[in-house]
């Protein structure tokens, strides 16, 4: 079982709001990224982990509700820390000596400890995919994208398994009733379990004529086209996930699609929480006397004013040029002074010099 308090994990207080989670993992998973000097990566997987389940609604609620022995996946917490899932006891009934007592297993179970019985329904796979982005898309946000091989529903009979306009009769395997019934004997005593119809996928009906396409399935495997809205301000390793968008299953709903972000190093800007860093070099007679630069930023051009005396790694801040924190607010873009001394000088270059030395600067 799970004893992670992810509260604590990200130093945030139960009540913290959406915008205060997300700032905490930003500084966390700056302070603690293994490509940087002194990061920690089973620290970094761990504040990841919280930020996933705290920033999701439906499994914050979930956690919220359980507590810290609950665990993140789609059901609740088994005491190994996976998930209860009653699927092996779903159909398994039985009757009392007496004849008139019966019961099913799997929602005898399902209702005690709260998993998912025979009656919950089904539910498509999730699936997982990378995206690796320019520097610029994460910090400005973009749409990618991606040819992803899944099952779907198929377009021609839109999930009925028929030829359009087919007509729909009874299951002669179940009868119409979408389950079989088969008796079984154990040591316990005499059972019926119950399984759905794979002739008909519990539906108690099938088309006259099956769909060409997905023979009659109602799902098929192919390429989908999905777009991806990638967020201002994700970080490298986050994950966003499209609800409803993993593969299909026959009726049901589907799986959720899980896309990790890696974002490409750039060459002249790094990422500090939500501020932007990046060195300038001025020739020493601009240090000496001041000077103003025209400099490149992310998002077009600015003019930056060197104070006249600039120490070597002196840091220049501009307002508002860094990462987008909210429609109308950023962060900062910050510039480390380095001096660029010549490395030859012309004679009238020394002579010039040597004055100044003579004057004791």
């Amino acid at each position: 079982m799970s004893n992670k308090n992810y509260y604590n994990i990200l130093g945030l207080e139960q009540g913290a709001s959406t915008d205060e989670i997300k700032k905490a993992f930003h500084k966390l998973a700056h302070k603690y990224h293994p490509d940087k000097k002194g990061g920690d990566e089973a620290k970094f997987k761990e504040i990841n982990e919280a930020y996933q389940v705290l920033s999701d609604e439906r499994k914050r609620r979930a956690y919220d509700t359980h507590g810290t022995g609950w665990n993140s996946g789609e059901g609740g917490a088994g005491p190994s820390g996976g998930d209860w899932d009653f699927g092996d006891f779903a159909g398994f009934s039985g009757q009392s000596a007496q004849g008139g007592v019966s019961w099913d297993l799997g929602d005898l179970f399902g209702e005690f400890f709260g998993g998912r019985s025979a009656s919950g329904g089904r539910r498509g796979r999730d699936i997982s995919v990378d995206v690796q982005i320019p520097f610029a898309d994460s910090i400005f946000g973009s749409e990618r994208t991606m040819l992803i091989a899944k099952v779907g529903v198929c377009d021609r009979c839109q999930g009925s398994g028929g030829e359009p306009g087919a007509v729909m009769k009874k299951c002669a395997t179940c009868n119409g009733q979408g389950k079989l019934h088969e008796a079984r004997r154990s040591f316990l005593g005499s059972f019926s379990t119950v399984r759905e119809c794979n002739h008909c996928v519990g539906r108690g009906e099938i088309p006259e004529s099956r769909c060409t396409t997905c023979r009659g399935h109602g799902v098929v495997k192919r390429n989908e086209e999905v777009r991806i809205a990638i967020p201002a301000g994700i970080q490298n390793g986050e994950m966003i996930r499209l609800t409803g968008r993993g593969e299909a299953v026959p009726r049901g709903s589907a799986g959720d699609l899980y896309v990790k972000v890696h974002v490409e190093r750039h060459k002249v800007f790094q990422r500090d929480g939500d501020n932007l860093v990046m060195d300038l070099s001025v020739k020493l007679s601009d240090a000496l006397l001041g000077a103003e630069y025209k400099v490149e930023a992310l998002d077009g051009s600015i003019n930056v004013k060197i104070p006249e005396g600039v120490s070597p790694g002196e840091i220049l801040r501009v307002k508002g040029r860094g990462v987008p924190t909210s429609p109308s607010k950023r962060g900062d873009l910050y510039l480390k002074v380095s001096i660029k001394i010549p490395p030859k000088l012309s004679r009238k270059a020394q002579k010039m010099i040597e004055d100044l030395r003579a004057e004791g600067l």
